[in-house]
């Protein structure tokens, strides 16, 4: 595994909402009446009459809903090193960001239940569907539907941070690494604890961070605490990001990605989110616990708690 060319949670998400906050700015100030006119479904929904919905009162909830449920993918080689479901409701422009852990459990027809293949970060690589394939996965692991995907090479990590001109943050503590070994070149991470501007070159070390040489602190809790410090990260970027006006923010990023959105879908979602701030931002990770099968560490999702996070998300009581 090539540890230089992981994909991290930040090179995603920012990546992602510097894109969006760019088609946010676009809309807000530019005004495309054109798009907007276009984009006027949710893509939820169909188009189906409200009032004509049948189901249970969570599928009523679900069809009825104005959220947009995106996975972003952020990819090393052909796994999926970070994958997010980030859910956008347009109407109260509330977004739930939910981590699903890379090493979460996910056995396949087909596959082996007790190596590599059981991680839910190795459906991409395997089924030749890609992205439609590991979209199939979190519903099956979530009941959640997904309108789109997202995902972005490791070049997004640099853009997507240099393009906020850097953010604002406070590193936990310090953070000290050194693998003179790493390939394609040695790996060495420097950042001392406490707030400062954390540039393109810096974010890569900062998330890249999971464990400190000798004498230095790692993380008590393992990747579980990498995934809060991303999202504390991914919080200040996007505010960062919000206060930006320039459209120009999109070209130097927007190279990065792939998705199936389309740029009406875009702009019309930009459009919808004029007004959104970061007190709307909800970050949480896929219940579960980590556990050891053999000789291979997994994340065992909770049935019953990923039960309650679907019907919390589109407020139906249990």
């Amino acid at each position: 595994m090539n540890q230089y060319l992981k994909v991290f949670f930040v090179s995603l998400l920012i990546f992602s909402f510097v894109i969006f906050t760019g088609f946010y700015s676009y809309a807000k100030f530019f005004n495309p009446v054109d798009f907007a006119d276009e984009y006027e479904e949710n893509p939820s929904n169909n188009g189906e009459d409200v009032d004509d919905i049948k189901g249970t009162p969570l599928e009523r909830a679900i069809k009825k809903s104005s959220r947009v449920n995106v996975l972003l993918m952020g990819l090393e080689g052909l796994r999926s090193d970070t994958i997010i479901l980030a859910s956008f409701d347009r109407k109260s422009k509330e977004l739930d960001i939910i981590s699903i852990p890379r090493d979460t459990y996910y056995p396949r027809e087909g596959y082996s239940k007790y190596d590599d293949t059981a991680k839910i970060n190795a459906v991409y690589a395997t089924d030749e569907r890609r992205q439609e394939a590991v979209m199939d996965a979190i519903v099956d692991l979530t009941n959640i539907p997904i309108d789109r995907y997202v995902t972005v090479d490791y070049d997004g990590v640099r853009a997507a941070v240099e393009a906020v001109g850097g953010v604002e943050f406070n590193v936990p503590f310090h953070m000290k690494y050194t693998d003179p070994y790493s390939k394609p070149l040695p790996l060495y991470i420097n950042i001392p604890g406490g707030n400062q501007t954390i540039n393109g070159d810096k974010a890569i070390g900062l998330l890249r961070f999971r464990q400190g040489d000798p004498g230095y602190p790692s993380y008590p809790d393992g990747d579980l605490g990498r995934i809060k410090t991303q999202q504390d990260f991914i919080k200040a970027a996007i505010k960062k990001a919000l206060s930006l006006k320039l459209p120009s923010v999109v070209s130097a990023v927007y190279p990065h990605v792939k998705t199936n959105f389309t740029l009406t879908e875009l702009l019309g979602l930009a459009g919808d989110a004029i007004g959104f701030s970061t007190a709307n931002v909800k970050s949480s990770t896929l219940p579960g616990v980590p556990e050891y099968i053999g000789k291979y560490s997994f994340y065992i999702p909770d049935r019953e708690e990923i039960i309650k996070t679907l019907y919390d998300l589109y407020d139906v009581p249990l």
